[in-house]
C-alpha cells in the first residue's frame, strides 16, 4: 500500500469515525421524523458525509422552531415557525440560492409619485389578490432571480388591472434576456433594470410559451409570444412606508426589495413577521401585494418566490409601522403599461 492509499484510507475512516460520532449525537427520537421529512420534499444526498451534515442543520433549525415557537406561546412573538424545504440549508446556503438582489447605485426618484393623490383617503386593507391581479406563487430554486420573480409580479398586476386578464409572464425571458441592463441572471439583479428591457425589448413574453428553467439560458424572447408590454416605470420616495400603503392602495402589486437573510425568516409560517434583527441591508426581490392589521399588528402582505410550502402558502406578513423593518420601502418600485 502507497502512502497515498494510506493517507486515503485513514482520511475516509477519519470521516466515517466522525460521521459515527456526529450521528451518536444526533436525537435518535428524531430518526423516523428525518427519514419523512426527507421523503415529503424529495431529498436526495450523494453520501453518507453529506446526509450526517443535512441532519446536523436539520436539527439545529428544528430547534430553532421548536424554541421560538414555544416564546411565541407565551406571547413573546407575533409569529410562528415551521419546517420546509429550507430545514436543511444554512442562512449562508439560502442567502446564495434565494436572495441574491443587488440594487442599482444609480436610482433616479420621481419627486413625487402622488401628485393630486397624496393625502387621499386609502382603505385600511387592501389585497390584490381578491382583485385578481396576483399570479399563484412561483419556485425560483437555487437560481438568484428573485428579482426577475418581483418584476414579472408587479407586471402581472398592472396587465390585469388595465385588460382585466391575469396572464402569468416569464421570469425566465428575464433571466436571459436583459443582461446588458445590470442584471446578471441567476446571479442576481434589480426589478426597474428589468422594466427598463421590457420597455426597450417592448414586451415580455408569457410564462407558458417561455417556461421557467431555473438557469441563464441563451435569451429566446419571441415577438409573436409577447404577453404585456411597459412604457415606463417609477419608484416610491425612499423608505416612506407611507408612499408604500398609498402605492399599495391605488397603482397595484409593488416590487419591493427586503432583508431576507434572518434565520427565522426562511421559516415562518403563520402571524405577522416581526424581527428586531432585521437589518436596511437588502438582498432579495419580492412583491408586495396588499397590508392590513392583525391582531393588532400592522403588517405588509407580500408575495415571496420560494414556493407554495414557504411561509403561508408561499406569501408573508411582514412588520409594518415598525421603522421601515427589513428595509422594505427603501425600494419600492412600479411598471406602467
Amino acid at each position: 500500500m502507497t502512502p497515498t492509499d494510506q493517507g486515503l484510507m485513514l482520511g475516509s475512516l477519519l470521516l466515517v469515525s466522525l460521521c459515527v460520532g456526529a450521528a451518536a449525537a444526533f436525537d435518535s427520537r428524531l430518526d423516523v421524523h428525518w427519514e419523512l421529512w426527507k421523503k415529503t420534499h424529495e431529498k436526495k444526498y450523494q453520501n453518507e458525509v453529506e446526509d450526517v451534515h443535512r441532519r446536523e442543520l436539520w436539527e439545529k433549525n428544528l430547534m430553532l422552531i421548536t424554541m421560538h415557537n414555544l416564546e411565541a406561546s407565551m406571547g413573546l412573538h407575533t409569529y410562528e415557525l415551521s419546517m420546509n424545504h429550507m430545514g436543511d440549508m444554512t442562512p449562508e446556503e439560502i442567502q446564495q440560492s434565494y436572495a441574491t438582489l443587488s440594487p442599482p447605485t444609480d436610482i433616479q426618484r420621481a419627486p413625487s409619485a402622488f401628485a393630486g393623490t397624496s393625502g387621499a383617503d386609502v382603505p385600511d386593507t387592501m389585497d390584490w389578490r381578491e382583485k385578481g391581479c396576483v399570479t399563484k406563487v412561483k419556485m425560483q430554486g437555487s437560481c438568484g432571480s428573485c428579482w426577475a420573480f418581483s418584476a414579472a409580479g408587479a407586471l402581472e398586476g398592472q396587465l390585469a388591472k388595465t385588460t382585466g386578464k391575469l396572464v402569468d409572464l416569464s421570469p425566465q425571458n428575464l433571466v436571459d434576456c436583459s443582461g446588458k441592463y445590470g442584471n446578471k441572471g441567476c446571479n442576481g439583479g434589480f426589478m426597474s433594470q428589468a422594466f427598463q428591457y421590457v420597455i426597450d425589448n417592448q414586451g415580455i413574453d408569457s410564462d407558458a410559451s417561455y417556461p421557467y428553467k431555473g438557469q441563464t439560458q441563451q435569451c429566446s424572447y419571441k415577438p409573436q409570444y409577447r404577453a404585456a408590454n411597459c412604457s415606463s416605470y417609477s419608484f416610491l420616495p425612499e423608505g416612506d412606508e407611507g408612499a408604500l400603503k398609498q402605492g399599495l392602495a391605488t397603482i397595484g402589486p409593488i416590487s419591493v426589495a427586503i432583508d431576507a437573510t434572518r434565520p427565522r425568516f426562511a421559516f415562518f409560517r403563520s402571524g405577522v413577521y416581526d424581527d428586531e434583527s432585521c437589518t436596511q441591508k437588502v438582498n432579495h426581490g419580492v412583491l408586495a401585494v396588499g397590508y392590513g392589521t392583525l391582531n393588532g399588528q400592522d403588517y405588509w402582505l407580500v408575495k415571496n418566490s420560494w414556493g407554495s410550502k414557504f411561509g403561508d402558502q408561499g406569501f408573508i406578513r411582514m412588520a409594518r409601522n415598525k421603522n421601515n423593518q427589513c428595509g422594505i420601502a427603501l425600494y419600492s418600485c412600479y411598471p406602467i403599461m
